[in-house]
């Protein structure tokens, strides 16, 4: 079966089990008042895929490490990691659920929650790219998260209130 958009294919209805090696979570954001841009990543460590017919009754879940995240600079990926942002000891799980996919002109909106540093947030992710082949599914999807509604709000101007994040996911049938 497939949905007509250029990047847009429907896999086969199933469960798709997300393999964390072949999938990543890029977060780009502005720091110093807006000036520098940050680049981080988070280690995907688990997920699934349910594809489902209609597909407008698919859902995703996902847990990324809040332990894993990465920016190139050991002081600055401390500072995220500790209780000032993430408070990865208490809260080493980052979640997204999904609660609707919808169908938005030619592209597909999956609608969720990101549950960060235990408070759970709506979020949106445009997905970009959705393909099949023999061995399983590649998700590309985009999105904008506010890290104020998670209550992460030290040091403001500093650092960025909102991050893009770039998923790449890999999944293969259950």
């Amino acid at each position: 079966m497939s949905v007509s958009s250029s990047a847009i294919e429907t896999p086969e209805a199933g469960i798709y089990q997300i393999d964390p090696e072949g999938s990543s979570i890029a977060v780009t954001t502005k720091h110093m008042f807006g000036m520098a841009t940050v680049t981080g990543k988070f280690a995907l460590v688990s997920g699934q895929i349910v594809i489902t017919e209609p597909v407008s009754s698919s859902h995703v879940e996902a847990a990324a490490s809040a332990h894993s995240f990465d920016s190139a600079s050991s002081m600055r990926d401390g500072q995220v990691k500790s209780a000032k942002f993430l408070d990865a000891e208490a809260h080493p799980e980052i979640r997204f659920t999904s609660t609707e996919l919808v169908r938005d002109g030619d592209r597909w909106l999956l609608r969720g929650k990101i549950t960060a540093r235990g408070t759970a947030a709506p979020v949106e992710l445009t997905v970009v790219e959705l393909a099949a082949d023999t061995t399983g599914l590649t998700l590309r999807a985009t999105g904008r998260v506010d890290r104020y509604a998670h209550g992460i709000t030290k040091m403001k101007g500093m650092a960025g209130r909102y991050l893009t994040l770039e998923i790449n996911a890999r999944a293969a049938a259950a």
